[in-house]
């Protein structure tokens, strides 16, 4: 029964990463307008190297670590791939790996995200992904019997059973729809290349722009919302994980990945709160769930050359309307957690806004844009309300500061 309840929460935790995670990094690829063989190398690179990360963390700790890669990141990396070259970005991944590594050896993790309250960030978040979501409209609209199955297997199917996510059925009521309408069979264009493809080295190109456009909202984006969550997660269901080795580690591993072209390799949130769980067995066996979840990912990437065609065949529409599926959930959380603490609600807004609306200007990307304005506008209301209290003493001082929400 324990060796049951481990192999399906480790392949559950597996289809989180093979599935709407797989079909956006396809998407974003094909946004930058990546060829056949640099996609693969891409794909490949973050699936393998991130399996076998938390392959190898796992083992070594016997600590249910389980990832691939940042989905997070691939939604923000869409949103400016087509102002960078293939070299550049892999220039600017390599550097958010510098980053987390730095971050993780030094400390400085933690006293970063202390000075940014965690509502700016999950503001952030929720308006990058934003115009994924708002896309599920248009997509449903074209495909209107997929967008009702897809839509019935999000919303409806998880009030009755929980075995899988809200996205995966969506995925599935999906797939099923499109085979209901024959797309399975004549309404797919012809796989244009199936013959093997081998990764390559990318020669990567570090530049201003790709340090503070790329690098450092992507690695902020990977520390708060995949690691700090997989770190608290882990925690809560009782092991005590390092916080500098599992940061660390995921460093070196995102560098390794950038020098094949992948935007990161790192332990992931959703996967590895999932195989700690009681639902993966006794604690001390949830290990194997995490095992059997990161074979699944390393074998996922090595069929890389294959995969990618098959999501290639996949109508636009389909593919826009999973992806905006994927991320719904993680949306819907970011704005929850973004509009809780009400003293905070001018600075959450106008982050979202800046997000929301792909801010870009002087080669600063969106995020540091988005982060900076909140900041601003915290920092002028913070001030207001000092000058208030010295008009007249006689005013209380607000309980919940600020700066608060950035515990994680």
């Amino acid at each position: 029964m324990t060796e049951e309840r481990s192999v399906s929460t480790g392949l559950t935790s597996a289809l989180l990463a093979c599935s709407g995670g797989a079909i956006l990094l396809v998407q974003t690829a094909q946004t930058a307008g990546l060829a056949h063989e640099e996609l693969v190398t891409w794909f490949g690179s973050v699936y393998v190297i991130g399996g076998l990360l938390n392959l190898i963390l796992s083992l070594t700790y016997r600590i249910p670590f389980a990832g691939a890669h940042s989905i997070t990141a691939v939604a923000f990396i869409g949103t400016l791939s087509a102002r960078f070259t293939w070299p550049e970005l892999a220039g600017g991944f390599i550097m958010s790996g510098v980053l987390i590594l730095i971050a993780g050896s030094t400390g400085l993790f933690g006293a970063v995200l202390n000075r940014i309250p965690k509502p700016l960030i999950d503001a952030l978040l929720a308006g990058l992904l934003l115009s994924y979501v708002i896309d599920i409209v248009p997509a449903a609209v074209q495909l209107p019997v997929i967008g009702l199955l897809a839509g019935a297997g999000y919303f409806l199917v998880p009030r009755v059973t929980k075995s899988l996510s809200p996205a995966l059925w969506a995925l599935l009521l999906g797939l099923a729809g499109l085979a209901l309408l024959g797309g399975l069979h004549s309404g797919f264009p012809p796989m244009q290349d199936t013959s093997f493809a081998m990764p390559h080295w990318v020669h990567p190109v570090f530049t201003v722009s790709g340090m503070f456009a790329v690098a450092l909202p992507l690695s902020l984006l990977i520390m708060s919302n995949d690691l700090a969550v997989a770190l608290v997660s882990l925690r809560r269901n009782g092991y005590g994980p390092s916080v500098g080795r599992t940061m660390t580690a995921s460093g070196f591993a995102s560098v390794a990945a950038g020098l094949f072209g992948g935007h990161a390799a790192n332990v992931g949130g959703m996967m590895s709160a999932l195989c700690s769980s009681p639902e993966a067995g006794p604690s001390e066996s949830r290990y194997r769930a995490a095992v059997v979840s990161n074979a699944v990912v390393i074998l996922f990437g090595l069929a890389a050359w294959q995969v990618t065609d098959l999501i290639r065949m996949l109508p636009a529409s389909f593919v826009a309307m999973m992806t905006g599926f994927s991320l719904l959930g993680l949306f819907q959380h970011a704005v929850r957690s973004a509009l809780q603490n009400r003293k905070l609600l001018l600075s959450v807004l106008l982050t979202f806004g800046a997000a929301a609306l792909h801010l870009h200007a002087w080669g600063i990307s969106t995020p540091i844009w988005a982060l900076l304005i909140g900041a601003a506008v915290l920092k002028l209301s913070a001030v207001h309300e000092r000058r208030k209290r010295k008009l007249n003493p006689l005013i209380v001082p607000a309980s919940d500061e600020p700066n608060q929400g950035g515990k994680y």
